[in-house]
């Protein structure tokens, strides 16, 4: 059985970076950055699979991206796109996955505690991402938030209540293979 339940949690760790990669593409163009759907992906995945396949499913994602696959936004792939000036974001995808994983699977699976969680990882993203940015780009502190940051925070905030929604309607079919904490 607990073989079966590993094999079940690969496949949907796969599934899920297949989702992220294509809500990666679901884009709204932006000068610099363009707003995707890629982190409400992200957190469907660390709510629904929990910190280990959610973050597995980030990792598959990003292991495609360095290899070449075009899954991350504007069909980009490669180590290029990875390291480049916006892959830190990329990368911190996978530190929001496992956060909101752990908090929905060890602390409980409330609306407004998976939007707490869900908040906490992507502050966390943020932090990796700019800095990553800033290193990259030679750019200031100020100048990174309002290219990275700023432009983004209502659309966040729109896919945070939607992916806590989507989970709590959704985690009864992952919840017999992937058990959570439930309140």
């Amino acid at each position: 059985m607990e073989r079966k339940k590993t094999i079940v949690g690969w496949i949907l760790s796969a599934l899920f970076a297949a989702l992220i990669a294509v809500c990666s593409q679901i884009q709204i163009p932006l000068p610099l950055i363009p707003i995707n759907l890629a982190l409400f992906a992200v957190h469907l995945s660390g709510a629904l699979l929990g910190p280990l396949y959610g973050g597995l499913s980030v990792g598959i994602y990003l292991l495609l991206a360095a290899v070449g696959a075009p899954v991350m936004s504007g069909f980009n792939g490669g180590l290029g796109a990875l390291l480049g000036n916006t892959g830190g974001y990329a990368v911190g995808y996978l530190f929001t996955a496992v956060i909101v994983g752990f908090g929905a699977r060890r602390l409980g699976t409330k609306f407004w505690q998976l939007c707490l969680y869900m908040v906490v990882g992507v502050l966390v993203c943020y932090a990796f991402g700019t800095a990553w940015y800033m290193i990259l780009s030679g750019n200031s502190l100020g100048v990174s938030l309002s290219y990275c940051v700023w432009p983004f925070l209502p659309g966040d905030a729109v896919k945070i209540l939607l992916a806590a929604v989507l989970t709590l309607r959704l985690r009864r079919f992952t919840q017999p293979i992937l058990p959570q904490k439930s309140h």
